[in-house]
């Protein structure tokens, strides 16, 4: 378990484990490539950062992953993998997942979000970068990154690009 403080000084506890705080969360972040580059939202107030949002009444979270994916970027998830789960305190409680894109499909509408964004690489400098939400800002993203590689989802290089 990990646990440390959110870009707000929130205390953050995370584990790359089956559900540690919730068997139901209320929220998802879905971290996605899509022919070999990352694949972002743009918030037009918090900046560039993997969808997530809510689970919807009557969705499980992998649905609500899915479905947030789709609506923020019209990627379509051929691959769909649970990594772990993070709790915000005092209760927000999110499951992690990682998504391989099958395709993107341009939409009418993004609904809260400016569409997709497409980067060869997360820059190093992420936590001190202006165009990313604070959401890409503290731990939960470099040891998500950590646990991907060790399970051997993306290789050892691909947060700069390096394949």
């Amino acid at each position: 378990m990990h646990e440390f403080r959110d870009y707000y000084g929130h205390r953050v506890r995370l584990a790359f484990a089956d559900h540690p705080f919730s068997p139901s969360p209320g929220h998802v972040w879905v971290i996605c490539r899509y022919g070999g580059r990352w694949l972002l939202t743009d918030h037009p107030r918090r900046g560039l950062e993997f969808p997530g949002g809510k689970v919807e009444e009557g969705e499980t979270a992998a649905e609500a992953a899915v479905r947030e994916v789709m609506e923020e970027t019209g990627g379509i998830v051929g691959r769909l993998e649970y990594i772990g789960q993070y709790k915000v305190e005092p209760d927000i409680v999110k499951n992690i997942y990682f998504a391989d894109i099958a395709a993107l499909v341009e939409r009418g509408s993004y609904l809260e979000t400016n569409g997709p964004v497409l980067l060869e690489a997360l820059p190093d400098d992420i936590r001190t970068d202006e165009r990313f939400s604070y959401i890409m800002k503290d731990d939960v993203l470099s040891l998500s990154l950590a646990e991907l590689k060790q399970r051997g989802l993306i290789s050892r290089g691909e947060r700069s690009g390096e394949r």
